[in-house]
């Protein structure tokens, strides 16, 4: 039987098709790069482009890599610890420096906040809790190119965008779940629509350098309210019945 074969005993184009994965992956970190290149010249719409992409690569990596066992075919590379690694430089590092550097909250609290952000996120992305059995996240869960990009977004205040990093820094490890996009069953169907619509909002939103009117405001937001509480929502509901 294929399966009981051992990894140096496969063809090699199964070997290399299977490490090709790996370097898809890894191409998310060089994408971190050119997203951290228009960071450091303030082209913040450009940067989020590029930390689109590195959410593209981020979903298709994963079904590429069970499709091709890359886990029996490839392995001596761990698939999880190269992906927590370039999620971590995408959803983590690069937003932190934008939400640091951009000038959006106060400048005392600005580099403490930025510590807290990839400081709280390292221990997140380390516990081994961080999703439910549900695959529901556990608090929030580190998502900060989605806060840089709703800050970004909004053109609060100093105060208010400092208040709400802080909060968001606090309830890294709260006692409540978040919906993953992807792998949570329940109404999987309504959330990829909603995924779908945010993602042509989001690439508007983009194209018009975070220009937009109320109606494109308020639909990403309402995604977004969906995605963290839609959960919290049904239980309570659910408890209320019973």
């Amino acid at each position: 039987m294929e399966n009981a074969t051992p990894p140096d005993a496969l063809p090699e184009r199964m070997r290399t098709a299977a490490f090709s994965v790996h370097i898809f992956t890894a191409l998310g970190a060089g994408v971190a790069l050119l997203a951290m290149l228009e960071a450091v010249r303030e082209h913040w719409a450009n940067m989020f482009g590029w930390l689109g992409v590195a959410l593209i690569i981020d979903g298709i990596d994963g079904p590429l890599a069970r499709r091709l066992d890359v886990v029996r075919r490839a392995p001596n590379w761990s698939g999880e610890v190269l992906d927590l690694v370039v999620d971590f430089v995408t959803y983590v590092f690069v937003p932190a420096y934008a939400i640091t550097a951009s000038g959006m909250l106060l400048p005392l609290a600005a580099p403490i906040l930025g510590i807290g952000i990839v400081v709280s996120s390292a221990l997140y992305f380390a516990d081994r809790r961080m999703k439910a059995d549900d695959n529901h996240f556990r608090g929030f869960p580190a998502l900060w190119n989605a806060a840089a990009f709703y800050l970004f977004l909004l053109h609060l205040s100093p105060v208010l965008s400092t208040l709400i990093v802080a909060l968001l820094i606090a309830l890294t490890f709260a006692p409540f779940h978040v919906l993953h996009p992807f792998r949570v069953v329940r109404l999987r169907w309504l959330t990829l629509w909603l995924l779908a619509a945010w993602a042509a909002l989001g690439m508007y939103t983009l194209a018009n350098d975070f220009v937009v009117g109320g109606p494109i405001t308020f639909g990403l937001c309402a995604i977004a309210a969906y995605i963290v509480g839609s959960d919290t929502v049904i239980r309570r509901m659910k408890a209320l019945k019973s």
